[in-house]
């Protein structure tokens, strides 16, 4: 007994003994990592000070395009070896995709300038705003029933029409009161009315005289809405005079002649986010507007056509509008919480957060203008998608989240980026397909070979 007595004693001293000189060597361990630490943290703060001061010079924060993408090649180097998604083919890596995602890169750097992050007034206001229009929206059954969200526009009857010339090709301009505001107890809705440019709507017609004939409407994206614009952004001009088809082509909310600042569409798509909410819902109600219109032209067939917000405000409305006949969705941003996410810098995610504006209210509100939302009432084969694989302002989850709401219809994912549909062989060839095969353009054996185009996309 004494012996164990002893014992026990003994591993009690030696315990103690043990833990003092552990904490001796930490006391030593601290000592001599003390020095290093400091440098540690005197070389972090003096790389958040230079990366704050580059920021602030464009050519320097251009600089960020190159590290951004060679992580994208790096990336989609391992994809090719171990394999992609199901769903998403992996691009050959090639100078030409290199170049691509290198330009949407640098576009991306260049326009997140500190001139443009949110003050902590932002942050206040938009939260503040975000919040109060939950609890309205879940109030009034909006966030349980979107659709309930969108009021019924009045029909457009009597437009002004003028007319104009752009790239060689004249044109025809409807111009007309949008009527659209929003309810008085939304929040925005005073900001939102104060935008006196944005009242009066727009739209570019294409048409051909004699026999009716099908029409598009063709949906412009971010920071355009003039027709010499349009004309190449939208491929209104092959539409009209290669596929004979009539073309219209609304102007969205803040955009061309009714932007109220320096950049078209500047107002619509910001910090924002519940002016993002009012811009989307007029958008719809616009497009419904000059829908309304085309009924009146007597039109055999109508299909609505948009690129990235273009492509959003197409989806959209494929969810409220009845008697569409195709739908074709190029380069389709689908969550704008999701994107602003995405391409925020960090410090601007963690704030917003914090005021609880993304992660929370954000989404909730933007549920009401979701093309996620809402089913599609255009028929699964007359349902059609684009997008690039090497897109990084739409970024691939976008495009292919709303490829499985529509019930994964046909896709042509391209190798390039946002803007490589313009250059596209394989877009163009993809729209033709598509309209074809609506019934909007008959088939007469020209171009490329759907499949083998098809086939190269994927290579």
């Amino acid at each position: 007994m004494g012996s164990d007595a002893r014992s026990s004693a003994g591993d009690s001293t030696l315990s103690d003994e043990s833990r003092s000189n552990s904490t001796q060597c930490r006391s030593a361990l601290d000592i001599a990592l003390a020095p290093p630490r400091a440098v540690i943290g005197t070389v972090q703060n003096t790389s958040r000070h230079l990366e704050k001061m580059l920021a602030r010079r464009a050519p320097a924060r251009a600089m960020l395009a190159v590290p951004r993408t060679a992580n994208f090649i790096g990336s989609t180097a391992v994809r090719r070896v171990i394999g992609g998604g199901p769903d998403t083919p992996v691009p050959s890596i090639t100078p030409a995709l290199a170049a691509q995602v290198a330009m949407d890169e640098t576009i991306l750097a260049l326009v997140m300038g500190p001139n443009r992050f949110p003050n902590r007034a932002d942050y206040e206001r938009v939260g503040a705003e975000l919040a109060y229009a939950r609890l309205l929206f879940e109030t009034e059954g909006w966030l349980d029933d979107p659709a309930s969200y969108h009021r019924q526009p009045p029909p457009l009857s009597d437009p002004v029409i003028t007319r104009g010339w752009a790239l060689g090709q004249s044109y025809e301009r409807l111009l007309f009161q949008s009527e659209f505001s929003p309810r008085p107890e939304e929040p925005g809705a005073d900001r939102w009315n104060s935008y006196h440019q944005n009242r009066t709507a727009s739209a570019t017609v294409l048409r051909h005289p004699g026999e009716p004939r099908p029409w598009v409407v063709a949906i412009h994206g971010f920071a355009t809405g003039y027709p010499f614009m349009d004309f190449i952004g939208m491929h209104a001009r092959y539409l009209h005079q290669e596929l004979g088809l009539n073309v219209v082509l609304p102007v969205l909310p803040l955009h061309g002649p009714r932007k109220i600042t320096r950049i078209s569409g500047e107002a619509f798509l910001s910090f924002d986010l519940v002016n993002t909410v009012h811009g989307l819902t007029q958008a719809v109600w616009d497009v419904r507007r000059v829908l309304s219109w085309l009924t009146t032209q007597e039109p055999t067939a109508v299909a609505l056509y948009g690129v990235s917000l273009g492509g959003y405000i197409a989806s959209l409305l494929t969810g409220l509008v009845d008697g569409i006949d195709a739908v074709v969705a190029g380069i389709p941003v689908v969550d704008f919480p999701q994107l602003f996410t995405h391409q925020s810098p960090h410090h601007v995610r963690l704030r917003a957060v914090e005021h609880e504006i993304l992660d929370g209210n954000a989404e909730a509100v933007h549920r009401v203008v979701s093309p996620l939302e809402f089913p599609a009432r255009v028929p699964s084969g007359r349902r059609f998608i684009y997008a690039g694989l090497g897109d990084r302002m739409v970024p691939t989850p976008q495009p292919h989240a709303l490829w499985k709401h529509w019930d994964q219809p046909e896709i042509l994912w391209y190798p390039g980026n946002h803007v490589g549909y313009l250059w596209s062989r394989q877009v163009t060839s993809f729209l033709r397909h598509c309209l074809e095969v609506s019934g909007m353009v008959t088939p007469d054996g020209a171009g490329e070979d759907w499949e083998a185009t098809v086939a190269g996309a994927a290579r």
